[in-house]
């Protein structure tokens, strides 16, 4: 598995697609002045298809890299772009959307060299988005210094709590 950075233009509106399963989600719920948040494991597994594309007209400079497997195939990717209002870097995506390419240390080499690329912009922290279902991201973040920083029950829908999919914004301080 090679990583190298990726050419805008070669992959600007690219959609991607990759479908995530999980044991659990976050719960968040109004409970007197504040909210309380808890894990709740479900019977069957959650399942939800995601298709979306790369490096989106809406991103400020964006830098990209991708994960290539030995053939060359493109098995994953992470992108992100500085947020100059408020010094923070945006990390937009981070995808290893090969099934088999998962659990190997992809994502976490993929988001290392995206931290990095943070620093050397003079990022104060990363952000990024997940959903309330995606307990093995969720983790996975936590895995690498991020803390969730905010929460968004009805980002997606009006039924974001019944549906198990509130944004969850997570952040790590350099």
């Amino acid at each position: 598995m090679t990583i190298k950075q990726l050419e805008y233009n070669d992959y600007k509106n690219q959609k991607y697609k990759t479908r995530i399963l999980s044991d659990a989600y976050l719960a968040i719920e109004p409970a007197g002045d504040g909210f309380e948040i808890k894990w709740v494991k479900v019977k069957e597994p959650l399942v939800k298809e995601l298709e979306d594309d790369m490096l989106s007209e809406w991103l400020d400079h964006p830098v990209a890299y991708g994960a290539f497997d030995s053939n060359g195939k493109l098995i994953g990717f992470v992108e992100g772009f500085l947020e100059e209002w408020n010094n923070r870097y945006r990390i937009t995506n981070i995808c290893v959307f090969d099934s088999d390419a998962r659990g190997k240390g992809i994502g976490g080499k993929l988001l290392d060299i995206i931290i990095e690329e943070a620093k050397k912009r003079g990022a104060r922290m990363a952000v990024l988005e997940t959903q309330s279902y995606n307990s093995k991201a969720i983790s996975f973040y936590k895995k690498y210094g991020f803390q969730i920083i905010g929460f968004d029950r009805y980002a997606y829908s009006n039924h974001g709590p019944e549906d198990c999919n509130m944004r969850i914004e997570m952040g790590r301080i350099f």
